[in-house]
């Protein structure tokens, strides 16, 4: 047999060769995603740089700082004086100003949280009906989200004056005595809920008639179709199809009643005899009138773990009873 007879064999041919070339365009194809998925990460990072940086100096770093300052004790004037541990955080319980302030603060919230939701949702649930004059009623209850804390403790602050102020005044015109509303024990932390109820309606009912409005308009036609009454449509439809907005509210409130201080501050700065003493008022006091650093930062820390742990519960427990659609 002569050689012409044999077949050629060029480079670059054959099953080997083939499968060595899909190897080599799937590394090329990886490495591209590869620098693609780099680039694209790279760009997220730089567009979240600010936003980092700012959470990094205004929240990482005032909670580093602040569990390096509960360990510590400090002087007169504020400074680091020596390494104590735990003993600010034993200090606290030890003393029963942690418990003290958290029943102010727990009572303080249970008196404006149910008070405030129930208030938003009846006023959402009647403006959400086609009523004459509707958009002039709900920019009237979404006026108080306009006011800051302290214009708002002020207003109230000139209503609640125990001779010129105008709650006295309507009591005395329906013949009921005068009230010594910031000044009395019994009623100083009633006072302070009132107002806070007042001053986070505005957001409350925003926050509520928007949730309703997301309901469809079908499911309430539907429900009016097979004779259902307004009672049972807002117990049968609104309220679940309202849940997550509701859940939303619920844990959002609780944080806020356990951070109130301005209003405090202002109207009554946690008399008469520590009634209205949150504990927030309390690390104000430690921190900054006692100069005693170390204690302040072991409380906002212990304040820091109970809303924590409060948030936890709530999403593990409240949240079973959401109906999300």
């Amino acid at each position: 047999m002569s050689e012409l007879d044999n077949p050629l064999s060029l480079p670059g041919s054959g099953p080997s060769a083939a499968l060595t070339g899909s190897k080599t365009r799937a590394a090329g194809r990886t490495a591209s995603i590869k620098r693609q998925k780099l680039r694209e990460n790279t760009l997220a990072y730089a567009f979240l740089a600010p936003s980092l940086l700012l959470f990094g100096v205004f929240l990482f770093y005032p909670l580093l700082k602040s569990v390096y300052l509960s360990l510590h004790s400090t002087d007169p004037t504020g400074r680091v004086a020596a390494f104590v541990g735990m003993d600010n955080f034993a200090g606290l319980f030890s003393s029963g100003l942690f418990v003290n302030g958290m029943k102010v603060t727990a009572l303080f919230a249970l008196l404006t949280v149910p008070a405030g939701m129930l208030l938003a949702l009846a006023l959402a649930a009647l403006t959400h009906t086609r009523l004459p004059g509707k958009r002039l009623f709900q920019f009237a209850f979404s006026l108080p989200l306009v006011l800051s804390v302290g214009s708002a403790a002020v207003i109230w602050k000139f209503l609640f004056h125990p001779t010129l102020g105008m709650l006295n005044y309507l009591l005395g015109l329906a013949g009921v005595s005068p009230v010594q509303w910031l000044v009395s024990p019994d009623w100083a932390l009633v006072s302070i809920a009132l107002m806070t109820v007042w001053m986070n309606l505005g957001f409350n009912y925003i926050i509520l008639s928007s949730g309703m409005q997301g309901i469809p308009d079908e499911l309430y036609e539907s429900a009016t179709i097979d004779g259902a009454g307004p009672i049972t449509v807002f117990r049968k439809i609104t309220l679940p199809l309202l849940s997550p907005t509701l859940f939303f509210l619920l844990v959002v409130s609780i944080i806020s009643a356990f951070q109130s201080f301005g209003q405090i501050n202002i109207l009554t700065m946690g008399g008469p005899m520590n009634r209205t003493n949150v504990f927030v008022y309390t690390i104000y006091q430690e921190a900054f009138v006692n100069f005693r650093f170390g204690t302040g930062s072991a409380q906002a820390l212990l304040l820091f773990l109970v809303i924590m742990l409060l948030t936890l519960i709530q999403f593990k427990w409240v949240e079973r009873k959401v109906h999300y659609q």
